[in-house]
This record gives C-alpha cells, sequence and structure tokens, in this order.
C-alpha cells in the first residue's frame, strides 16, 4: 500500500482496485502520466497539481487517464470561466453562509450501505430574497470540496435527495436553464466526484417539465443515476435503507436539523443567530475576481418540512426490500 493511500481500510483498497482499477504498485506513474498532459493546456491555470489532488481524479474516472485530465482540465476550466462564483470562495462569505445556515446543502452525518456520504435537498426552504440560486450552488460545491478530502468518499461517492414538497411553481420559475446548465457543468462535468444517485421524492409536474428541459445536457451515466420516486417512498428505501434516512424521507432517524452542517463547516463559533467567524476551509486553488454577484430576489417563507408518512409494517410488496435491491442501488457500489 502506497502513503497515498494511509488511511483506507483493507475493503474500501480492495474495492477501489476491483472498481476503479486502482494498483498501488503504479499509482504514482498514473498520476505522473496525467500531470504530463498539463503542458498541452496552456490555456488553463492549473493552480494544484500535487499527487493526492490529481489522485481524486482518476478515482472519478477510473484510472481513465485522458479521462482523468479532461475533468483536471475542465475543473479549472469551469472556475475561470465562472471567476465570481469562487470569489472568496470559503463558509464565511456572506452568501455560502446563509445558504449553509439555510440547509443548503444538509450533509446526514452517517453514510448509506455503501459507504456514501447522503446529501439532502429541501427544495422549498429556497427563500428567493434570502439567498440566490448561485449562491446555493456555491455552498453546494464548497461543501463538496470539503468531502471530497476524505479518501473514502473519493471512492465510494455521494448520493443526493431532493425533496419537492410545497416547491411552488413561482420558485421552479427562477430554475432558467441557464442557471440549471451552470449546476450540471459544475456538479456533473467538472467535479471529482462520484455520484451513485440523484432521487427526487414529492415532485410536483412542474419539475418533471424542467427536468425534460436538462435532459439534452446530462450525460447517459447521469440520466440512469436519476430516480423520480414521487410520493413512493417505499422506491427510495429499495435503494437506500431507511435506517440511513431521516423521517422525513420514510426513514428510522429523527428529523433532520438543518443546522448541522452548518455548525460542521463554521466550527465553534456557529449559533443559530448566525453569529460566528470560523471558516473551516480557504480554496487557495480558486483564482479571485473584482465583481460581485447578483441577487436574486423573489420572497418565500422559509419551511421546515416533515412529511407525513410512515413506513407500511412489512415493508414493500409485503416485505423488506431485499439485499438484492439494495446492492443494485449501491450500483456495484456506484460504479460509474
Amino acid at each position: 500500500m502506497t502513503h497515498l493511500q494511509a488511511g483506507l481500510s483493507p475493503e474500501t483498497i480492495e474495492k477501489a482496485r476491483l472498481e476503479l482499477n486502482e494498483n498501488p504498485d503504479i499509482l504514482h506513474q498514473d498520476i505522473q502520466q496525467v500531470r504530463d498532459m498539463i503542458i498541452t493546456r496552456p490555456d488553463i491555470g492549473f493552480l494544484r497539481t500535487d499527487d493526492a489532488f490529481i489522485l481524486r481524479f482518476l478515482r472519478a474516472r477510473k484510472f481513465h487517464q485522458m479521462e482523468a485530465f479532461r475533468l483536471l482540465a475542465q475543473y479549472f476550466q469551469y472556475r475561470q470561466l465562472n471567476l465570481d462564483m469562487f470569489k472568496n470562495f470559503k463558509a464565511d462569505d456572506p452568501g455560502i453562509k446563509r445558504a449553509l445556515t439555510d440547509g443548503f446543502p444538509g450533509v446526514l452525518e452517517n453514510r448509506d450501505h455503501c459507504g456514501r456520504k447522503i446529501l439532502l435537498l429541501f427544495a422549498a426552504n429556497w427563500d428567493q430574497s434570502r439567498n440566490s440560486f448561485i449562491d446555493i450552488l456555491r455552498a453546494i460545491l464548497l461543501s463538496l470540496e470539503v468531502l471530497i478530502e476524505d479518501q473514502e468518499l473519493q471512492i465510494n461517492g455521494f448520493i443526493l435527495i431532493i425533496d419537492w414538497s410545497n416547491f411552488s411553481f413561482k420558485q421552479a420559475s427562477k430554475l432558467t436553464p441557464s442557471i440549471l446548465k451552470l449546476a450540471i457543468e459544475g456538479l456533473q462535468d467538472s467535479f471529482p466526484a462520484r455520484f451513485g444517485g440523484v432521487h427526487f421524492v414529492n415532485q410536483p409536474w412542474y419539475i418533471h417539465a424542467l427536468y425534460t428541459l436538462i435532459k439534452p445536457f446530462l450525460k447517459d451515466k447521469t440520466r440512469k443515476r436519476i430516480f423520480l420516486h414521487g410520493n413512493n417512498l417505499n422506491s427510495l428505501h429499495q435503494l437506500i435503507h431507511p435506517e440511513c434516512l431521516p423521517s422525513e424521507f420514510g426513514g428510522t432517524l429523527p428529523p433532520y436539523d438543518m443546522g448541522t452542517w452548518a455548525r460542521t463547516l463554521l466550527g465553534p463559533d456557529y449559533s443559530d443567530e448566525n453569529e460566528y467567524t470560523h471558516t473551516s476551509y480557504n480554496a487557495m486553488h480558486v483564482k479571485h475576481a473584482s465583481s460581485s454577484l447578483e441577487q436574486e430576489d423573489s420572497p418565500k417563507p422559509m419551511k421546515r418540512l416533515v412529511l407525513l408518512w410512515e413506513p407500511p409494517p412489512g415493508g414493500l410488496d409485503g416485505g423488506r426490500p431485499g439485499r438484492e435491491g439494495w446492492e443494485r442501488g449501491c450500483g456495484r457500489a456506484g460504479k460509474r
């Protein structure tokens, strides 16, 4: 085992070998071959090229070196093309701070049965007079930057659950094709994370319409990992254990506390009154710009959502979701 795999469990190292083609004997050669490609893109400022950083891109692309380099280039190009988004890209930036304290995103403490981290978005809590969509996207990207430092998550990946309960048509009208495309480019095309699934629950008809609108921007693999459950939480439980989920999603855990992840990022100075100064992450490899972000205004009172739903005593079809269904939910633990 190379020092780059230090801290990984034997099971995770074996998983990386089987599913990601990770070979500790040639890990440094793989990394160097990606690094050697940087000279082919003089138009991009590669602001970080250390071994550990490049390794996460190789893992995200199953050690296909050219694809890993393409993702690395897109990562920095996305930041160069959207400088405003990455100005003051840290937790105590006012816009990011507001989004975090409003629960964008939520991050569950425990991982799912495949070792993946579960991120939550309660869409109706988007107060458009308080948070721009861009700031919510920035908070999500910053959160992923923090989480992806964990090598276990580089290998196991992430799950995203979006609850669309009470998300109004007026709120949906702010989700323009341009900002949705920006989000897709930032998450699908430019970030070294393995997303094992994106789960929509309680989505209204106009979210189906939005999904149809963005489909052309999605890769085939991404489309296969998007699940539209509606109000059928049994189908969600076929893919994610109820024991991993809060009660809002019919799980056995307590309701999600919206301040959980904000307290993690903002540290001991966090308070419910938003009086905090601590910053636990500083993206030194992001270029700053002088211009500021535009804010979107559309008042909406923030809600705390609890779905009035309980799983039937016998689970789906009179029985608990079978292990086969759960393993299928991992896609062999989130295979790309």
